[in-house]
C-alpha cells in the first residue's frame, strides 16, 4: 500500500461535488419568499471585494505561477497557513486533481478559496450574514479589465444544499476512499466529518501534516484494496509532504492537521447558524400569512412556528457548545503557523483568555464554545431565535440549566466561558445574571 492512500473528501462549500452522489437538495424552499436565495442582494466578503474591484478602489495583481490566488488571499485576509490539500477527484475541476496534484483550500472565518494547479478558475464559498453560503468563481487568466467574480446560479446547490449541509446552502467536509488516481471508491463508503467524528474516519483523500501520537486518521494514503484492508499507519504523523508532492507548486508546503480540525468544526457551525436563520424566517413568514387568513393579530407567532424556532435554537446551541465532541486520546500539534495565525485573531478578555485558545490534548478548544458566536451570521440571526440561543446559553453557563446534553462542560469551564463572553461579546452582559 502506498503511503498516500485513502479517503476522498468533499470540500467545504466551494464547489459542487462532481461524480459523488449527494443527498437530495432542498432548494425549492429557499428560492422563494421569504429567503429568495438567488435574487436577494448579498454583502458577503467576496461580493464586497467585487464591488471594490469594479469601482477601481482596489485591484488584484496577477502572478505568473499562481494567477490571482496570492492577491485574492491578501485582499480577503485569508492566511496562507490555513492551506489544506485534497487529492480526491471530488470537485468542479476534478480533471486537474490527483494525488500528485492535489487541490489547495484556504480559509478564514467566513471565506473558503479553492485552487487547482493550471486550473481554469479559482473557486470561492463565502458566508453572507443573511443568506448563508454563496458560491463564486474567478477566471485564472490575466486581463486588462478588473477581474470579475461570477456567482453560481444554483449548480453548486445540488450538493451544497442537502441534508449534509443541514438543508441549507452550506459547507461540508467529506472523507471517502480514493484509488491511486484520486477517484472515490463509493462502494467502500463515505464519511461526513466534523468535530464529533472519530479520528479514524477523518481526512481520506486529504494530505495531513502534523503529529497526533497513537491516534490514526485516513489521510496521506491511497486505497488500493477496500475499507477492510485499508492501512492507516503509513500516513500517520507526517511532518512534511515531500514524498507525496512537489511542495514548490503550492504557496505553502503543508496541509496542517489543526487547520483541518478547525475547518471541520467551522463548516457545520456555519450550517447550523444558517439553518436557524432560514427556519425562523420561514416559520414567521408562514405564521404571519396565517394570521391574515385567520384574522389574528399581525405579529402573532403560532405554536407550530414557536416549536420550529425552539428546535432551531437547540441545534445551534448544541453545536455551539460542541456536544458529542470526539475526545482526543493523544496530543495533536500542527506543522505550520496556523495555530499562531488563528489565535492572533482572538478577542481576549482582561485575563488574556479567548474562545480561540486551543487545547489539543483532550479536545480541540480549551473553552468548548464556538468562536463563531462572534460572527456576523450569528449576530444577524432573527431575534426570535438569537435571543433563545443566548438566554439558554447563559442559563447553561450559570448552572441553571442542568440538561444532561451539556455534562461535558465542567463548572469551571462554564464559569470561564461565561466570563469571557460577558467581557467580549457586545450586549451579552445585559442577559447574564
Amino acid at each position: 500500500m502506498r503511503p498516500w492512500s485513502a479517503l476522498a473528501i468533499l470540500i467545504p462549500c466551494l464547489v459542487c461535488l462532481c461524480g459523488v452522489p449527494c443527498a437530495t437538495a432542498q432548494q425549492g424552499n429557499f428560492e422563494r419568499e421569504p429567503i429568495n436565495y438567488l435574487d436577494a442582494e448579498v454583502n458577503d466578503p467576496v461580493a464586497q471585494l467585487s464591488r471594490r474591484l469594479q469601482s477601481g478602489e482596489t485591484s488584484l495583481q496577477y502572478d505568473d505561477q499562481f494567477g490571482y490566488l496570492p492577491a485574492v488571499l491578501e485582499a480577503l485576509d485569508v492566511p496562507t497557513s490555513s492551506q489544506t490539500l485534497v487529492f480526491s477527484k471530488t470537485s468542479l475541476q476534478l480533471h486537474r486533481i490527483s494525488p500528485r496534484r492535489p487541490r489547495a483550500l484556504y480559509f478564514n472565518d467566513d471565506v473558503y478559496v479553492g485552487y487547482c494547479q493550471r486550473g481554469d478558475v479559482l473557486e470561492f464559498a463565502t458566508t453572507d450574514a443573511d443568506q448563508g453560503a454563496i458560491f463564486y468563481t474567478l477566471k485564472q487568466t490575466p486581463s486588462q479589465q478588473p477581474p470579475s467574480f461570477v456567482r453560481d446560479r444554483g449548480n453548486c446547490l445540488s450538493c451544497h444544499a442537502s441534508s449534509r449541509t443541514q438543508g441549507v446552502p452550506g459547507y461540508l467536509v467529506r472523507s471517502v476512499f480514493a484509488d491511486p488516481a484520486g477517484r472515490p471508491k463509493l462502494g467502500s463508503g463515505t464519511f461526513l466529518t466534523d468535530h464529533t467524528s472519530p479520528f479514524e474516519q477523518r481526512w481520506g483523500g486529504w494530505y495531513v501534516t502534523g503529529n497526533h501520537g497513537a491516534m490514526r486518521h485516513m489521510g496521506n494514503t491511497i486505497c488500493e484494496g477496500d475499507e477492510y484492508t485499508f492501512d492507516r499507519d503509513p500516513g500517520a504523523n507526517q511532518s512534511t509532504l515531500d514524498e507525496y508532492i512537489d511542495t514548490d507548486d503550492y504557496i505553502a508546503p503543508h496541509s496542517d492537521i489543526v487547520a483541518l480540525m478547525v475547518l471541520e468544526h467551522q463548516t457545520q457551525m456555519h450550517n447550523a447558524i444558517a439553518a436557524a436563520n432560514y427556519e425562523t424566517r420561514q416559520a414567521l413568514h408562514q405564521s404571519y400569512q396565517m394570521n391574515e387568513l385567520l384574522e389574528r393579530p399581525k405579529d402573532h407567532i403560532s405554536e407550530s412556528a414557536q416549536r420550529r424556532i425552539a428546535a432551531s435554537a437547540d441545534r445551534v446551541l448544541r453545536y455551539l457548545l460542541m456536544v458529542d465532541e470526539f475526545q482526543l486520546t493523544d496530543t495533536v500539534s500542527g506543522a505550520s503557523e496556523f495555530v499562531a495565525d488563528f489565535s492572533a485573531r482572538s478577542i481576549k478578555d482582561s485575563r488574556g483568555r479567548s474562545l480561540r485558545d486551543f487545547d489539543l490534548e483532550t479536545r480541540l478548544f480549551k473553552y468548548p464554545c464556538s468562536y463563531l458566536i462572534y460572527s456576523p451570521a450569528f449576530d444577524a440571526l432573527p431575534k426570535q431565535v438569537r435571543e433563545q440561543v443566548v438566554s439558554r446559553l447563559i442559563a447553561i453557563l450559570e448552572g441553571r440549566d442542568d440538561s444532561g446534553d451539556f455534562d461535558h462542560l465542567t463548572s469551571k469551564m462554564r464559569r470561564e466561558i461565561l466570563e469571557i463572553l460577558v467581557e467580549t461579546k457586545p450586549g451579552f452582559s445585559q442577559h447574564a445574571s
